[in-house]
């Protein structure tokens, strides 16, 4: 099939080099920013692929109603709104650009850890309050900790990549074997809870990370932690979290996710009465949350529209559609 023939629709805005570099290499590109599902699933049988971030989830009678597609690019590192074994019995390529935003989420895990091991947002607002104190914003040095590592993937590599100028000990798990390179031993899940003094998640939400870090995960650390999410909000229980939290096992926390997060990531779910574990972190001086931004950088806006090209034109020059 001529890339003249190949319909590209894209349902969710992007950086346009996106658009322009698929234009340029001969495809057909057509934008629906506002449709809702139902009015997208209408017309979806007339392209062969689709551009999304996160508006809806592409599920089973979407896809049926996919009978032309080739293929779906997320641009961005994960595809849990698409229902993936599916898309695949239809051989449809799945593509995601994890390397695209890998750096920024990297640096902005590292900027968390630092943050909450410093106390530096405390010590900012006690000082714009015209606070002048010193012993009780006095932090700890990341020198001589141990950092553990769950996933170690393109997220987990790129920060234990930054941790390479501190003097650090960093230990990764990771369900698949051998990963562990010069920036990052690999270890059994065990072993890392017996030695972290940081953890950091650099994990997918799946059916086998959801909710994995409860109460009895928590406990199962040997020592008190500092704890960093860059990766899924619903991978936290946040009322066990809080109870840590309280309990002084979790000394401090950097929160990229929430659990209370939309699907699409572009809204926090909030019912009319925030649920108590949310107020806590609302107010707790050792809680830093930033809005699902840490792979959200000027550069990585435009690596990710970027790594989608390069894997679309990809497929094509490899015959795949």
């Amino acid at each position: 099939m001529p890339n003249q023939d190949i319909k590209i629709l894209h349902i969710d805005s992007n950086h346009p080099l996106l658009w322009e570099q698929l234009e340029q290499a001969g495809f057909q590109n057509e934008a629906d920013f506002s449709s809702s599902k139902t009015e997208i699933e209408a017309k979806i049988h007339n392209y062969h692929g689709v551009v999304i971030r996160s508006r809806f989830k592409i599920d089973k009678d979407f896809l049926d109603k996919a009978t032309n597609l080739k293929f779906i690019a997320r641009v961005g590192a994960g595809l849990e709104s698409i229902d993936c074994e599916y898309a695949e019995t239809k051989g449809i390529h799945l593509i995601a650009a994890p390397e695209g935003n890998r750096n920024a989420v990297g640096e902005h895990a590292l900027g968390m850890l630092l943050s909450i091991m410093n106390k530096l947002n405390r010590a900012d607002r006690l000082v714009r309050e015209g606070k002048w104190i010193r012993e009780g914003n006095r932090g700890y040095e990341l020198e001589g900790k141990t950092v553990g590592l769950i996933g170690y993937g393109n997220m987990g590599k790129a920060f234990a990549k930054k941790l390479r100028g501190f003097d650090v000990t960093v230990l990764c798990y990771d369900i698949l074997p051998n990963v562990g390179d010069a920036n990052a031993k690999q270890v059994s899940l065990t072993e890392l809870q017996a030695q972290a003094d940081v953890l950091s998640l650099h994990i997918p939400w799946t059916p086998e990370t959801d909710k994995m870090v409860t109460t009895e995960f928590i406990n199962a650390f040997a020592k008190p932690f500092w704890f960093v999410n860059t990766s899924r909000g619903k991978n936290v229980v946040t009322d066990d979290l809080v109870a840590a939290l309280e309990s002084g096992k979790i000394l401090g926390a950097g929160l990229d996710v929430l659990e209370y997060e939309k699907l699409s990531f572009e809204n926090l779910f909030i019912d009319s009465e925030k649920p108590k574990a949310f107020e806590y972190l609302l107010q707790a001086e050792n809680v830093l949350l930033t809005p699902h931004i840490a792979g959200w950088t000027f550069e990585s806006h435009e690596k990710l529209a970027q790594t989608i090209v390069d894997k679309i034109v990809q497929l094509r020059i490899t015959n795949c559609f």
